[in-house]
């Protein structure tokens, strides 16, 4: 009889499987992931296989063979088999099973690509008329006019997609959102939501729809960092089972401009200047604020990208919308119109300007790893979808256009109604195959969706297609795999570079009768636009509620907390301290007087001007007031999902208290943060219990701005080490500096007081986001600490300029 107990499990290094930098020297890895995830499992099944395949080849044992003679008979490479097929994988969730991603079985040895014709050989019979994203077509005998001899409209997407393909159908013989990262999901729906749309997505109770979501940056190029000062991409994909939708949207809700015609001259503003290139991925610069100051429907988006919505502390904590007034349309015909909302169930939450700009220089991939970590960990990202309804009448009453692109809704006058979830749960298993050769595109809409007559959005209906057949080569870039909707595409456009489909038949044209009359075009099945009735001359010009450019400034300006008042004076004090001419500066202010006296003079103090006269207003109507809304504040959403995912440093050096280490280590994994053991270099360090850590992360490559919160253990002879080792006090001032929890127990408190943190805030009352505990208290000091960073950072401590 055996009578040797199993060991226990380990979750020593168990933050290193969760983390994609950086791991101990020379530690075996965890027995166990320290929570009851069994995605964490899978992870570490998958590390593991794969370290051990590394290290089973130390050398290259073909390298002799590369020289002299015996360079004339090359031998095989060498190969090993993994303990694990997952470790030959690109990531953890391609076990996930959906319509588009497959049954979640992987590949193994075989490329489907290198399969028979027949896996991509087409037929038409019995087939009604789609478009190329596999949306039926209603009637394809007529384009979209306004009336039966009026102009053809812009915005028929289903003319616009047959003609250009029809002009790219030749190969000839031998031309923004750049940085991005993205992720597939599905979308499940609440309720049947069939008295409003018909829309796929929505037809039933708990139905699900696949979807890829890609996240980016708008003004950088693809070598530019995650942790800019700008907008961010938030577009959706639904592959439903009547074509795709896509859902381009942003994590602001407004845009700078309101009619499509500016959106070149926007660019080519923001961009880097043309002479020098320079700067990258940045709006502080005087072309940007030469433009916006200008353009004084401007005001309200810029109070935004001067807002913490700007540096937000990951994709997985931003809102999206679709920023422009849709219809939604049911099966009867009955329209209504409807602005689209995620909001993350992790919370908003942003960096603070200082963080985002040294991670820049630490981690320019701070958002595209934390998804992809996220998601390998299984703590996948989900957003609730709301639907802000309100009728044609309704919108007649509101104060501004619900056609213009710079202003929202409010809340407060249209409550958000949720319908559904977004869930994240498999990362790509190529990054430029899949989230590079994904097409957006805001034509692309399914029955149930259709356009309002904002001029920006009308003007997007034309520029996406054409950007996405110059940027992916031609016009059946709806035949990548990752464009390629799951409903059948069945239609008689052919050829183009880079076509895919081989189709049977003669008959590539409707109506036919040597292909049977098929594909058919769907009638009321299809897409059908609402008939919307106009009576209007042709002209060029906005509607006057356009001209108020500031109450909705305002509004923003009002509802946000001080703190992030506070942030917003700085950052117009440092992008306008950027810009060189000082005429773009006072045009700029004076802009801001016409949204809040303390906005403007705190802006014109900081950069040492003169407060000039307001911007004359553009419009004689009296500026509507509104009450403040909570909504637009970040601190009004903390998010549902506890501390999971959160990066938790934990401060170690010879002489710490080993005991306490692991239990704070163990107690963050048990309720999903990622704790990584940060000390002065990689390598075992000895506890004052005898027994050994080891270090996962160095200071050097650990930087206090990638992490949420930071732990100082118990240890007289740690916390002396660390005190003078100026990496380790710099990063107990930087956690301080940016609001950070911090939890120190027994003699960790020396180091905070070598780096001179105070444990009282500036108005003396106690710091409650520096909890100071003994290691026999360590229990109870946990819960405080877990809940402090549950709620972020604490604005309290915050001082402008930093007084450390």
């Amino acid at each position: 009889m055996d009578n040797k107990k199993k060991p226990a499990p380990s979750v020593a290094g168990a933050g290193s499987i969760l983390s994609t930098v950086s791991g101990p020297s020379a530690a075996p890895p965890p027995t166990d992931m320290g929570n009851k995830d069994g995605r964490c499992a899978d992870l570490l099944a998958k590390v593991v296989a794969g370290q051990a395949l590394a290290a089973a080849m130390p050398e290259n044992p073909n390298k002799p063979g590369e020289y002299g003679d015996a360079a004339r008979t090359p031998e095989p490479g060498a190969t090993h088999q993994p303990l694990n097929e997952a470790a030959l994988g690109s990531t953890v969730s391609e076990t996930i099973v959906s319509p588009k991603v497959g049954e979640g079985i992987p590949p193994h040895g075989i490329n489907p690509a290198s399969a028979s014709l027949d896996r991509v050989r087409v037929d038409a019979s019995g087939q009604r008329l789609t478009s190329n994203q596999g949306v039926p077509i209603a009637d394809n005998q007529n384009s979209l006019k306004i009336g039966l001899r009026g102009p053809t409209a812009m915005e028929d997407f289903i003319l616009r997609e047959k003609i250009t393909h029809f002009d790219h159908e030749r190969i000839p013989e031998r031309v923004v959102h750049a940085r991005g990262s993205a992720a597939h999901g599905y979308f499940e729906s609440y309720q049947d939501l069939s008295e409003l749309t018909r829309a796929a997505p929505f037809a039933q109770a708990g139905k699900r729809t696949p979807v890829f979501v890609r996240f980016s940056t708008v003004a950088g190029e693809r070598g530019s960092a995650d942790t800019v000062r700008d907008v961010r991409g938030f577009a959706v994909k639904f592959y439903t089972d009547e074509g795709n939708w896509d859902l381009v949207g942003n994590n602001m809700p407004v845009f700078f401009i309101q009619d499509a015609m500016k959106f070149p001259d926007l660019v080519h503003a923001v961009k880097p200047e043309p002479q020098h290139g320079m700067p990258q991925a940045s709006s502080a610069h005087d072309t940007f604020w030469d433009f916006v100051s200008l353009m004084p429907e401007s005001t309200h988006m810029l109070m935004w990208l001067m807002s913490d919505r700007a540096i937000p502390r990951s994709y997985r904590m931003m809102q999206g919308f679709g920023v422009h007034t849709f219809r939604l349309v049911n099966a009867q015909g009955a329209s209504v119109f409807c602005k689209f909302h995620w909001t993350p169930m992790a919370g908003t939450h942003s960096l603070v300007w200082d963080e985002a700009a040294k991670i820049t220089g630490a981690d320019a991939d701070f958002h595209r790893r934390d998804l992809w970590e996220a998601i390998e960990a299984g703590a996948f990202p989900q957003w609730e979808l709301a639907l802000q309804l309100f009728s044609e009448e309704q919108a007649e009453q509101f104060e501004f256009d619900v056609l213009d692109a710079t202003k929202i809704v409010p809340e407060e006058l249209a409550p958000l109604t949720p319908v559904g979830k977004l869930t994240l749960n498999r990362n790509p298993d190529n990054f430029f195959a899949e989230t590079e050769q994904v097409a957006f595109c805001t034509a692309h809409v399914v029955p149930g969706i259709d356009f309002s007559n904002d001029p920006l959005l009308q003007g997007r209906l034309l520029s996406y297609l054409d950007t996405q057949i110059s940027r992916l080569g031609g016009p059946n870039f709806h035949e990548i795999p990752i464009n390629a909707p799951l409903a059948a595409v069945q239609n008689n456009q052919r050829d183009g570079m880079h076509r895919q489909a081989v189709h049977r038949g003669r008959a590539a044209y409707e109506p036919n009768s040597l292909g049977g009359g098929c594909p058919f075009q769907a009638g009321m099945q299809g897409f059908t636009s609402f008939p919307q009735h106009i009576a209007e001359d042709k002209m060029r010009g906005k509607a006057e509620l356009f001209a108020d450019h500031y109450s909705q400034a305002r509004l923003f300006w009002n509802s946000q907390s001080p703190a992030e008042q506070s942030h917003i004076v700085n950052a117009y004090r440092f992008e306008l301290t950027r810009v060189q001419t000082p005429a773009v500066r006072v045009r700029v202010v004076s802009m801001l007087a016409n949204v809040d006296a303390t906005l403007a003079n705190g802006v014109a103090d900081a950069l040492g001007i003169e407060l000039p006269a307001p911007m004359p207003l553009a419009s004689s109507l009296p500026i509507p007031q509104y009450a403040a809304s909570p909504a637009l504040s970040l601190l009004h959403r903390p998010g549902e999902t506890g501390i999971r995912t959160r990066r938790v440093a934990i401060l170690i050096a010879p002489g710490v208290d080993g005991a306490s280490a692991r239990a704070i280590y163990a107690a963050l994994l048990a309720d999903g943060a990622v704790p990584r053991l940060v000390g002065a270099q990689l390598g075992k360090v000895s506890g004052s219990d005898g027994a050994s850590l080891d270090v996962e992360i160095s200071l050097e490559a650990a930087a206090s701005v990638l992490y949420d919160a930071m732990v100082i253990p118990d240890g007289e002879a740690a916390a002396k080490r660390l005190s003078v080792n100026a990496h380790a006090l710099d990063f107990v001032r930087d956690q301080y500096r940016h609001c950070k929890p911090i939890l120190v127990v027994g003699a960790g408190t020396a180091l905070l007081a070598k780096a001179g943190i105070p444990t009282t805030l500036p108005d003396g009352s106690l710091d409650l986001a520096i909890i100071g505990t003994e290691s026999t208290t360590l229990a109870h000091a946990m819960t405080a600490f877990k809940a402090t960073i549950a709620t972020h950072r604490s604005f309290l401590r915050e001082s402008d300029p930093p007084t450390l």
